[in-house]
């Protein structure tokens, strides 16, 4: 099991190196198929931290400081909310709220390739506070938080540096809120230093590809198979009810 959960980990952070969204909304529903929803929620957490410590080392001189700072710390605050609220709602509810939110994600990317709205401040606090939310709770606002920062119009090197900022200020609110919380067992603690060289392995790898892969079309694959997680996550909240 450790071995396919690694392997999951790897292609997640390598899929979400080249498509550009965060690694946690590929890995995220992976996870799940493995433990329950809190577990598996923060180790997607450390995978996610580790992946953005390394963007940032590499991009470090390209963070927009006024974006981060009025779309950062609204993320902090609704991260720190969401993480909160997760031990009041049951984990199939978690789970169909992740499918939900994959569903939508997904199709409104195939309706509309580029998601973005105005680049105005309010907007800049309504994404990031909503995307925090959304990744204090069910794990994943990455695809959310891009599709507001992509709006900012910022060359590729600034908005990977500026959107991993924002994505670690919001990891390292929430993580502490997990364990505080007790959602991973002592058994699972040698798993974080293993995602840490998955995190940077897999980033590299992506690297590395991603200029030999047709962007738009397999972006469009990956889009698919989110689309199917989702649903399938949907489906199992459904049955539950």
């Amino acid at each position: 099991m450790e071995i396919l959960f690694f392997a999951s980990a790897a292609f997640a952070e390598i899929v979400g190196t080249i498509v550009g969204f965060g690694s946690s909304t590929v890995f995220l529903p992976l996870a799940v198929l493995f433990f329950d929803f809190r577990t598996a929620l923060i180790l997607v957490a450390f995978l996610h931290i580790f992946g953005n410590i390394g963007r940032i080392s590499f991009f470090r001189h390209g963070i927009e400081k006024s974006i981060l700072l009025r779309f950062g710390l609204p993320s902090m605050i609704l991260t720190l909310i969401g993480a909160l609220l997760v031990p009041f709602i049951s984990q199939s509810v978690l789970k169909g709220i992740l499918g939900v939110f994959l569903v939508l994600y997904a199709s409104l990317s195939f309706w509309k390739e580029s998601l973005a709205v105005q680049p105005t401040v309010t907007n800049s606090v309504i994404g990031g506070g909503l995307s925090g939310f959304l990744a204090g709770l069910i794990g994943t606002g990455g695809a959310l938080r891009g599709a507001f920062l992509t709006s900012f119009g910022m060359p590729k090197e600034k908005y990977i540096a500026t959107a991993a900022a924002i994505a670690l200020a919001v990891d390292i609110t929430r993580i502490p809120v997990y364990f505080f919380q007790g959602f991973l067992e002592s058994k699972y603690f040698w798993y974080i230093p293993v995602l840490f060289v998955v995190a940077i392995t897999g980033s590299f790898i992506g690297k590395k590809i991603v200029s030999k892969i047709p962007q738009k079309q397999f972006k469009k694959v990956v889009l698919a198979a989110i689309f199917t997680i989702g649903i399938k996550l949907v489906y199992d909240f459904l049955i539950f009810l």
